[in-house]
């Protein structure tokens, strides 16, 4: 997934345009898929790689803005380019409030178009990125035996090994060895380090 291409998947049930946009982001090396509705959309396979849409507002059946609340309610974080028309202030709006990266009426500037398609990409490769480093730091975290979960949070607390050998009635040598374990595991070099995963798992600290 992390060298899949990028893609933009273009929404309308105008054919011409449709072609017309996939042709202008092909001639700059992206790829294209194009669909002429959202029942369309939902039900081809999603890409792998960084995504963008870019959605007509109104179509017949389900809107443009039907889909942006289906893909918030799947919890589908898709950049979305909303294209139209026709200028509707509240319906730009709804679109804005909605997690929409850019609402452009027609006709447009091709480089707006541009624009918007290369920040949504961009921020679907950062979702992307951070969605698998979090992965991989969870898998490193369900490596650990419930001991040495439980000694990290009492380290993430600030508390010593002495102080956690006596909280949970080990030898302070057996803290040790544990801390030693974790640490490896998590692949942390240091307390601060250690810290921040902590906080990226959203672990509470034990408080003495």
């Amino acid at each position: 997934m992390g060298n899949a291409d990028p893609s933009v998947m273009v929404i309308d049930d105008d054919p011409e345009f449709r072609a017309s946009v996939a042709l202008l982001l092909e001639a700059v090396g992206l790829q294209t898929r194009q669909f002429s509705s959202v029942p369309d959309f939902l039900r081809a396979d999603p890409p792998e790689g960084p995504t963008c849409l870019v959605l007509d507002v109104r179509m017949p059946g389900r809107s443009g803005l039907d889909l942006q609340r289906d893909l918030a309610a799947a919890n589908r974080q898709v950049p979305i380019i909303f294209i139209t028309a026709h200028a509707d202030v509240p319906m730009s709006v709804q679109a804005m409030k909605g997690g929409a990266i850019e609402f452009l009426t027609k006709p447009f500037r091709d480089q707006d178009l541009l624009d918007a398609v290369e920040n949504g990409l961009a921020r679907d490769r950062t979702r992307q990125e951070s969605e698998r480093a979090f992965a991989m730091l969870k898998a490193r975290f369900d490596m650990l035996s419930p001991r040495e979960r439980e000694i990290m949070l009492h380290i993430v607390a600030g508390r010593l090994n002495k102080q956690i050998a006596n909280d949970i009635g080990l030898a302070e040598g057996t803290v040790k060895v544990h801390r030693t374990h974790l640490m490896r595991k998590m692949e942390a070099r240091t307390f601060p380090e250690l810290c921040r995963m902590a906080e990226i798992l959203n672990m509470k600290p034990k408080r003495p």
